[in-house]
C-alpha cells in the first residue's frame, strides 16, 4: 500500500490532477456586491456559462435568485456596473442593452428603458423616484434619466463628453456626481470629477463644475458621505494616490489618505469598480490598498486621519468593496492563491463566506503559493513578476520543470496575488508558471505604468524574454521548455515575443491576440479606439511604429510551434486578427492548431468552451513541448 505522505516520482507535464477541465469550466464569475439600503439583504451578479445571474440574502435566510430569465451584464465598454439596489428595489443592466427592475420579493423583472444601445451603472436617486445611468449606442455615451418604474421616455441629463462612469447622488437628491472623459484618454489617464445641481421634476441640470481632475490626472470614484456633508474621491498623485475630501459646505479640500508606496485605485477598465466607502455615520473610511498585487484592507478616521488595519486573512486580494449603510459591516470579493473567489461578508469582527466561485473539493496544498522574483530590463529598470513552482500533494519530478511565461492582458492591467485557475490547471500538472507584471503593468506606481507608452510591443516583449531568461538564469525552469501564453494584449506580446526571440520559447499560446495595429485602430470598439495613440503613438506619425510592431506584417519569422484561439463574436479584437496570422502560418507551414469559438466574445465564458480550451492547450504543449525533440 502507498504511503499518501510520500511523492510518487513522474514526469513534469504528466501528473494527474484533480484540478480538471469539467471543474474550471463550471466555474462562476463574481462580479458585483452591494447591500440594500436597509442593511439587511445582500445582492450580487454572478456568470455562469456566459449567463448573468442576480441573486440575494436577506438576513440568514436562503438566497433567492432575482434576474429570471433575463441575463445580467452591463453593456458599456468591457461591462461592469451590473445593478444598484435600494429601498428594496433592484435595477439591472441586461445583456440586450435594456434596464430591468424588480423588487427583492414576489415580482418578475421589467424593462424600464427601450430596446435600444447599450445601458450600465443604474444608480437609484435617495428617494426611489429616479434612476440616473449610463448609456451608449456605440458611437455616443451619456448620462442618461428616467422614472425608476419605467413609465416615461428616458432623458438625456448629461452629454457632450466621449465617456461617463460612476455615478454618485448625493442623499438630498439635489446634486449627481459623476467621472467623465475624452479621446484619447483611458479613464487612468486623464478625466473630469464633476459635480452637478439639480432641480425640477424631472431632475435637470441646472449648473455643474469641475471638482478635479484634468487630461493628466485621472480622478475617480466619487462619493457622498451619508451626512451629506463631503464628497470624496481618488485622484492620482505623483507615482501613487491620495484620497481626497470636499467640504461641500466651505469649498475646503483635504487629503485624507496620501498613498506612498500603494496604490488606491485599480484601472477602471469596467464600470462600477470600487475601492472604497463611508462608514453609515460618516465617521470612517474603508479602503483598499494595493501594494504590488497584494491587497490590504483599512479603515481611516475623518477626523484624526488614523488609519487601521481590518485583518481579511487569508485573503490577498479583494475587490467591489460594499460598506453597509446601517453598522459597521462590509462585504466585498476576495480570494488568495489557494482560495477561488468568494463573496464575503465581515460583521466587524469575524469573516463570513457568502457565495463561492466553484466548489472548493480542491485542498488548498494542491495550490501552489506564488513568489515575487525580479529581474533587470535591458536598460537596468527592474521588472517584476509571481513565481508559481509545480505543486502537487502526491507527485514530484527530478530536475527543473517546463515553465509557462504568461503575460496577462489590459495591457494597462496585473496579475495580483490572487488565485488564477489557469496557473492552478497547470502548475498541478507539473509545469511552473511566471506571471510577468511587465513595465506598463499597474500596482508598481503611476511611473512603472506609463513606462509602456509609445513602447506597446517593443518593452512588454523584453519583459516577456527578460522573465524566461530569468527562470533559466535563477534554476527555476527547464531552458528548453519554456513556453509563452497570453490572451489579448498578452497575446500580440506573445506574437511578437515569437517573432523577435526564435528559438527562446519552444511554443507560444495566443488567445485573441493583436496582431495588425493599423486595423485595430479601424475595428475595435469605440472604448479603446484611440488607445494605441497612448501605447503605440498617433498616426500618421508614429506609422513606423505600427507596422514595426505589428506581428502580420513579421510573422514569417514565427518558426516555434503556436496555439491560436479567437472568439467568433470578439468586438474588442476581431477574429480577423488572428485569421491573417494562421493564414501566414499555414502559408509557411509553422506547426499551429487554430480553434474558433461560435458565440464567444472576448474572453471564453462559456463551460463548453472553458473545456473544449483547456484539453486543447493540454494536447498542443504535451506534443509541441513535452514530447518534442
Amino acid at each position: 500500500m502507498v504511503n499518501p505522505r510520500i511523492k510518487q516520482s513522474k514526469p513534469f507535464g504528466l501528473w494527474p490532477s484533480p484540478i480538471t477541465p469539467d471543474l474550471l469550466s463550471k466555474r462562476i464569475r463574481l462580479e458585483d456586491v452591494r447591500w440594500d439600503s436597509d442593511g439587511r439583504s445582500l445582492v450580487w451578479a454572478e456568470g455562469r456559462s456566459g449567463v448573468g445571474v442576480l441573486l440575494s440574502q436577506t438576513d440568514q435566510e436562503a438566497r433567492l435568485e432575482l434576474s429570471g430569465a433575463c441575463s445580467v451584464r452591463g453593456g458599456v465598454g468591457y461591462g461592469g456596473g451590473e445593478f444598484d439596489v435600494s429601498n428594496g428595489v433592484v435595477v439591472f443592466a441586461e445583456r440586450g442593452g435594456q434596464l430591468f427592475r424588480r423588487k427583492l420579493f414576489h415580482e418578475s423583472p421589467t424593462p424600464i428603458t427601450p430596446a435600444f444601445g447599450a445601458c450600465a451603472a443604474p444608480a437609484l436617486s435617495p428617494d426611489g423616484r429616479w434612476l440616473a445611468y449610463v448609456f451608449s449606442d456605440g458611437d455616443t455615451d451619456l448620462i442618461g434619466l428616467t422614472q425608476s418604474n419605467g413609465r416615461d421616455w428616458p432623458l438625456q441629463l448629461v452629454h457632450g463628453a466621449d465617456f461617463y462612469m460612476q455615478l454618485a447622488w448625493h442623499p438630498s437628491g439635489s446634486q449627481l456626481a459623476w467621472v467623465e472623459w475624452d479621446h484619447p484618454n483611458m479613464p487612468w489617464d486623464g478625466t473630469r470629477l464633476m459635480l452637478g445641481q439639480l432641480s425640477g421634476s424631472p431632475p435637470r441640470l441646472i449648473e455643474h463644475k469641475k471638482v478635479a481632475g484634468d487630461n493628466e490626472t485621472p480622478a475617480s470614484q466619487p462619493q457622498f458621505s451619508p451626512d451629506g456633508r463631503w464628497l470624496s474621491y481618488i485622484a492620482a498623485h505623483g507615482d501613487w494616490d491620495r484620497l481626497v475630501v470636499l467640504d461641500l459646505e466651505s469649498g475646503a479640500e483635504r487629503t485624507l489618505i496620501a498613498g506612498e508606496g500603494f496604490l488606491l485605485a485599480p484601472p477602471a477598465w469596467v464600470q462600477g469598480v470600487r475601492s472604497y466607502g463611508w462608514s453609515h455615520d460618516s465617521r470612517l473610511l474603508y479602503h483598499v490598498r494595493n501594494y504590488a498585487g497584494r491587497y490590504t484592507l483599512w479603515k481611516t478616521s475623518l477626523e484624526s486621519g488614523d488609519s487601521q488595519p481590518v485583518d481579511i486573512a487569508p485573503y490577498t486580494w479583494l475587490g467591489q468593496l460594499a460598506v453597509s449603510p446601517v453598522r459597521e459591516e462590509l462585504a466585498f470579493i476576495a480570494s488568495a492563491p489557494g482560495i477561488p473567489e468568494r463573496i464575503v461578508r465581515w460583521d466587524g469582527q469575524d469573516l463570513h463566506t457568502v457565495a463561492r466561485s466553484q466548489n472548493e473539493m480542491i485542498p488548498p496544498e494542491m495550490y501552489s503559493l506564488p513568489q515575487e522574483i525580479t529581474w533587470n530590463a535591458p536598460d537596468g529598470s527592474p521588472v517584476h513578476g509571481l513565481y508559481y513552482p509545480p505543486q502537487h500533494t502526491h507527485y514530484t519530478s527530478e530536475g527543473l520543470p517546463p515553465a509557462i511565461v504568461y503575460v496577462h492582458g489590459g495591457p494597462t492591467s496585473a496579475t495580483n496575488v490572487q488565485f488564477s485557475p489557469e496557473a492552478a490547471y497547470f502548475t498541478s500538472r507539473g509545469y511552473a508558471w511566471l506571471a510577468v507584471n511587465y513595465r506598463g503593468s499597474t500596482g508598481y506606481g503611476h511611473g512603472y505604468e506609463k513606462a509602456l507608452y509609445e513602447r506597446w510591443g517593443e518593452v512588454d516583449v523584453e519583459d516577456a524574454a527578460g522573465g524566461a531568461k530569468a527562470l533559466a538564469q535563477q534554476g527555476l525552469a527547464n531552458p528548453g521548455q519554456i513556453v509563452i501564453y497570453g490572451g489579448s494584449a498578452g497575446g500580440y506580446t506573445v506574437l511578437n515575443a515569437l517573432i523577435r526571440y526564435p528559438g527562446l520559447f519552444k511554443a507560444g499560446v495566443c488567445l485573441y491576440g493583436v496582431s495588425n495595429l493599423f486595423t485595430l485602430d479601424l475595428d475595435t470598439h469605440k472604448f479603446e479606439s484611440h488607445y494605441n495613440e497612448q501605447l503605440v503613438g498617433a498616426l500618421p506619425e508614429a506609422a513606423g511604429r505600427y507596422r514595426a510592431w505589428s506581428p502580420v506584417f513579421h510573422a514569417d519569422r514565427i518558426r516555434d510551434p503556436l496555439a491560436i484561439f479567437q472568439g467568433s463574436e470578439d468586438r474588442v479584437v476581431p477574429p480577423s486578427q488572428s485569421e491573417e496570422i494562421v493564414a501566414l502560418l499555414r502559408q509557411q507551414g509553422t506547426p499551429h492548431i487554430y480553434r474558433l469559438y461560435s458565440g464567444e466574445g472576448h474572453g471564453f465564458r462559456k463551460s463548453e468552451t472553458v473545456a473544449a480550451f483547456l484539453k486543447d492547450v493540454e494536447q498542443f504543449l504535451q506534443q509541441q513541448v513535452l514530447f518534442a525533440g
